[in-house]
């Protein structure tokens, strides 16, 4: 695999990784605790990519491995703020798959 593959790859899962991230995320939570799940989940997704695209063995090669993890994050952080977050297409998500109860207690 090479870089420009590696890149392309992650920003791609990095564009969808926000709609999987609303599911988690819920309303009521600070923005220093969203921004913490969107990284965290951004890293493991990059470790994912980077697993299903080259197998385990992929990680001996640093720079594909950066270059991916890197991808991911930017990618999802960019698409959520220009797209999922403006079009109210995430913050719908996280108030759909909140709990109700525990949402009315806090």
């Amino acid at each position: 695999m090479s870089t420009l593959d590696s890149i392309t790859t992650g920003a791609q899962v990095g564009a969808v990784l926000p709609l999987l991230t609303a599911i988690v995320q819920r309303p009521a939570w600070s923005a220093e605790v969203k921004k913490v799940v969107a990284v965290v989940l951004a890293l493991v997704a990059g470790v994912a990519t980077v697993a299903a695209s080259g197998g385990w063995e992929q990680f001996q090669h640093g720079t594909l491995t950066l270059a991916t993890l890197t991808a991911v994050l930017a990618a999802s952080q960019a698409t959520y703020d220009l797209i999922w977050k403006p079009s109210k297409v995430a913050p719908a998500i996280e108030s759909v798959t909140s709990p109700k109860g525990l949402e009315q207690a806090g």
